[in-house]
């Protein structure tokens, strides 16, 4: 599977198999977080074989089962973009995640924040956490807005590595489901803008994610 294909095939999954990840994928998982952290100046961890984070009435609610193993988003809250760093590099292990054959999950609200096994220095917070595992299932597509409402764009005035990073875009998880951005092009750039509501700064990190992994041109 490569990053596009892998791009189309991830979904959101919440129910996992009662089983430990493997030694290779964790291997795996462990070196790219190292790699994100010294790219980016967060602390993001992975977390294995942890049922607490989990085990609160939000997670039940949230219908999670067997989320056991869990990347922990962290960052200094001194970070001025900080959501859209946490967005952005979250999004490279969830698909990285996918390839390697694993499930993943965005998960910002229903998970025992005081639970997560984390460790938090002094002047940061957690973001959120990307729950991952095997999945009994692989998840379900979501319906999208119109292309109208995620591009200003004409159709004739966009070049075919624009097209191909749209396409990856509008796949991108968003909070809710909620796709509150807006891509533009200005002097040949790729602009991706968010707009307002909740979590829509982490989403905007993820859409700008599959845009470039997927165009191959940076956003702005």
């Amino acid at each position: 599977m490569d990053i596009k294909e892998a791009i189309r095939q991830r979904h959101s999954v919440r129910q996992y198999k009662d089983i430990p990840l493997g030694a290779d994928e964790k291997e795996k998982i462990e070196a790219l977080v190292k790699d994100c952290n010294a790219q980016s100046g967060l602390n993001i961890q992975l977390i294995c074989d942890d049922p607490d984070c989990f085990n609160t009435f939000l997670a039940h609610y949230g219908r999670f089962k067997n989320a056991k193993n869990y990347i922990a988003m962290v960052g200094k809250k001194s970070i001025g973009n900080l959501d859209e760093l946490v967005g952005y590099y979250g999004q490279r292990l969830v698909l990285e995640a996918q390839m390697l054959g694993l499930n993943t999950c965005w998960v910002a609200g229903t998970y025992g924040k005081g639970k997560c096994k984390a460790d938090i220095e002094s002047g940061e917070k957690i973001v959120c956490v990307i729950a991952l595992g095997y999945g009994e299932n692989n998840g379900s597509v979501h319906k999208s807005k119109s292309v109208e409402k995620l591009c200003n764009v004409p159709e004739s005035e966009r070049p075919d590595w624009f097209k191909k990073g749209f396409e990856a875009a509008v796949l991108a998880p968003t909070a809710i489901n909620q796709q509150k951005f807006l891509i533009s092009l200005e002097n040949d750039e790729p602009v991706i803008k968010a707009k307002n509501g909740p979590m829509t700064k982490i989403d905007l990190g993820i859409v700008k994610y599959n845009f470039e992994i997927a165009s191959g041109h940076k956003c702005r």
